[in-house]
């Protein structure tokens, strides 16, 4: 077992120096572009008194996440399970992490830094087009800024069609719920799973509108 971390630094190399250079206090032009092109991204959180972290998937249209400045990013909150694991750990702890990823491309780029739940007017209408108008943004300020290499989706395969296995490997998620719940939710095929989410969504945007 692992101890130390001497003795895990002796299982590895030192790392290069552009692994180390690569690492930036704000984001720079690539950074800001590979924001611009995500529709997609995870945020990670941790509450005080020892919580366990929380990864949250986020996602939108390309630019979803707005670069504010090099030194801010603009996280615009969505309709979710309604839990606020994200917004209540960001709340007691205000570091934050994000993993952007825009489809096809093997790379990522990692932001962390620390966040507020901003929601007044002046946040919250800058995403009054969207859509849904989300009650508050998580204003990120950001300190470090890299992208990570396309090793991790290369072995993967994670864009490559071929190699995704049958949607019924799974059961539904419906299915998953009422196993792990016990409280007899009516059964839910994955069609009508999909057909209940679209008009979820549907809903939100009239509500938006």
């Amino acid at each position: 077992m692992i101890e130390t971390a001497e003795a895990l630094r002796a299982l590895y190399a030192q790392p290069g120096e552009r692994a180390m250079r690569k690492q930036l206090p704000q984001l720079d032009v690539h950074g800001r572009r590979f924001i611009a092109l995500s529709p997609f991204c995870v945020v990670a959180s941790a509450g005080v008194n020892e919580r366990l972290l929380d990864v949250s998937p986020r996602g939108g249209p390309s630019g979803f996440v707005r670069v504010q400045d090099d030194g801010t990013l603009l996280l615009p909150d969505s309709g979710g399970n309604n839990r606020l694991d994200t917004l209540e750990n960001l709340l007691r702890d205000p570091r934050i992490a994000l993993i952007f990823m825009v489809p096809g491309v093997d790379e990522t780029l990692r932001v962390n830094g620390t966040a507020r739940l901003r929601d007044e007017a002046a946040f919250v209408d800058l995403f009054a087009e969207e859509r849904q108008r989300p009650k508050l943004v998580i204003e990120v300020a950001v300190q470090e800024a890299y992208l990570h290499c396309a090793k991790a989706f290369m072995r993967s395969q994670l864009w490559q069609p071929a190699s995704w296995g049958p949607r019924d490997a799974l059961p539904t998620m419906n299915q998953m719920i009422r196993d792990q719940t016990g409280n007899g939710v009516a059964a839910e095929s994955q069609d009508e799973m999909l057909a209940r989410y679209r008009a979820q969504l549907d809903e939100e945007r009239r509500a938006g509108a």
